[in-house]
């Protein structure tokens, strides 16, 4: 039976099929190649990450290592995006993450799951998959982890060390574990960029001009 499209609808699908097997192996190739490049590699890797990658937007990059179940094949990234060291994804379906959001270090992203029952989970476990959709402009923080099926809104950032269980709104930002939206980010955040530290004047007026052009 061709499992291939049940990584995608959400269904049940075993997800030790040979076939699935084999094509994953595939991609795990490149994924090993691109985690045993040289810090001065940087052109081979950006040529790494377009073959691996379902899409690779202009001046993104993710730092190795980076870890995958299917080696980032369904990996689909924006404009701008950068991914700092100890990436793991559990990618077998599609994570889509906007334009100009950034990563902490290790940040696991999560699309699949297994059936609560038992018997389901036996020598030939069952599986079933849902995206995840991160906006743009966001900022994941360290060590956090984004579960099945969840969104998380443009412009939003999750504290470090927060596990994502449920969908968190724009502009918001979020922490905890489970994951709770802790305030929405307010002209507060147009003064101060860390507790009583305020943001330069000339910082401020320079991302003014550059958003009226």
């Amino acid at each position: 039976m061709d499992t291939y499209p049940q990584l995608h609808d959400g269904s049940l699908y075993q997800c030790t099929d040979e076939e699935l097997l084999l094509a994953q192996k595939a991609h795990m190739e490149l994924l090993y190649d691109f985690n045993q490049t040289r810090p001065s590699e940087t052109q081979k890797r950006a040529e790494l990450l377009n073959r691996m990658l379902a899409e690779m937007g202009e001046a993104s990059f993710i730092e190795p290592p980076f870890f995958a179940n299917w080696g980032g094949r369904f990996l689909h990234l924006g404009h701008h995006v950068y991914i700092n060291h100890n990436l793991s994804l559990v990618d077998d379906t599609h994570i889509y993450i906007g334009d100009c959001t950034k990563l902490g270090p290790n940040v696991m992203i999560c699309t699949a799951g297994h059936p609560i029952l038992p018997e389901l989970r036996g020598a030939s476990p069952y599986q079933f998959n849902r995206p995840v959709h991160i906006g743009s402009n966001c900022w994941i923080g360290a060590g956090s982890c984004i579960l099945p099926g969840v969104t998380i809104g443009d412009q939003s950032v999750i504290g470090a060390g927060s596990i994502v269980t449920k969908d968190i709104p724009a502009r918001t930002v979020a922490v905890g574990n489970p994951c709770r939206i802790l305030r929405p980010i307010s002209d507060h955040d147009k003064q101060f960029y860390f507790k009583d530290r305020k943001i330069d004047r000339d910082i401020l007026k320079m991302i003014s001009e550059e958003a009226l052009n």
